[in-house]
């Protein structure tokens, strides 16, 4: 054919009308099996594809979703947005990705649905913005949140669970031997840093002490933060090191690397060392490091199946209820724990 090929076309070939052609390319469920591969085989044939744009006014979408994250120059963020990108395609759905720099106005804006052009959807990675902001919301978008914040069961949220992950990075340091495990990355007042609490409930459960002087606070998550941190408690504890330590983000445990190496510590021989979020820069780094890992494919899918979900509800005029959706994640052992 030298024209491109039509719905109508597509309905000669199959021998059909255009409204099951139609059907079967929405994927409406009550096409039987047998008429569903007869168009297929006919789309195949003369090489038809679906116009993207009629297809989503037809079912009532814009056709795209947003994406709001911190930073896509943090590994981390960069690698889950390529997920999200995947998962979306296969529903059919183009991604505007935003980056907020965990500017709270930029967050709300988000949330208020401030956006160039209408959005079936909403994932949002915040850093600012809490249950307060979310009680305050009037945009109906359906909205998922990614991330560690407790949202109170106020949205539709998926996550690993950060707690036990911490626990298992820390229960892994003691599993080797380590007695004496620093953490940096949050503030010792931070009761609500799940990360520390999964932190503080591993040496709880060793019978291990914790000592306040060797929990660090990080302005931002930079390698630069990790080695800023590391070389004040080294200069704070002299002749008294740590002898492991937990940073909640690989990003930070790159730069108390550095910091330990540079003061002429040796890793993991003297300081065990064990990051989070396994980001492609640590298994290039020397040592290797250590790290949890969370299942970022299984947060994208369900972060996109639940926009599907919540949009479905909207049509059909029936309430959908949020709840906490968790991903796996798992220890992956490396060079700087001693592997």
């Amino acid at each position: 054919m030298t024209t491109r090929p039509r719905l109508a076309d597509v309905a000669a070939r199959a021998g059909v009308s255009m409204k099951t052609v139609s059907n079967v390319i929405n994927d409406f469920q009550h096409v039987s099996p047998q008429m569903r591969a007869r168009v297929q085989a006919a789309i195949e044939e003369i090489g038809y594809r679906p116009n993207l744009s009629a297809r989503n006014l037809a079912l009532g979408r814009a056709g795209m979703i947003a994406l709001v994250v911190p930073q896509l120059d943090m590994p981390y963020f960069a690698a889950l947005a390529g997920q999200v990108l995947e998962a979306a395609a296969r529903s059919n759905w183009v991604v505007l990705i935003q980056q907020s720099g965990g500017d709270p106005k930029v967050e709300r804006d988000a949330l208020a649905g401030h956006f160039p052009q209408r959005m079936d959807g909403l994932i949002l990675s915040p850093q600012r913005i809490g249950p307060a902001d979310l009680r305050d919301r009037t945009d109906g978008t359906p909205l998922v949140m990614l991330g560690e914040r407790n949202y109170q069961g106020m949205v539709q949220h998926v996550a690993i669970d950060n707690v036990a992950a911490a626990e298992t990075a820390v229960q892994h340091l003691i599993d080797i031997g380590r007695r004496r495990i620093a953490l940096i990355g949050s503030s010792p007042t931070d009761r609500r840093h799940p990360r520390l609490r999964g932190y503080r409930q591993a040496l709880r459960a060793a019978g291990l002490p914790e000592r306040t002087e060797w929990i660090k606070p990080i302005r931002s998550n930079l390698g630069e933060e990790g080695e800023r941190q590391m070389a004040e408690l080294l200069a704070e504890n002299p002749g008294d090191p740590p002898d492991a330590v937990f940073c909640v983000t690989d990003w930070v445990a790159l730069g108390v690397i550095r910091a330990l190496q540079t003061r002429g510590l040796r890793v993991p021989d003297d300081v065990a060392v064990i990051g989070f979020d396994d980001i492609p820069y640590g298994r290039a780094a020397t040592p290797t490091l250590t790290t949890i890992s969370p299942d970022r494919t299984a947060i994208a899918q369900l972060a996109v199946s639940s926009l599907e979900d919540q949009m479905g509800a909207l049509a059909a005029g029936t309430p959908y209820e949020v709840s906490d959706q968790q991903a796996s994640f798992r220890l992956i052992v490396r060079e700087s724990t001693g592997q």
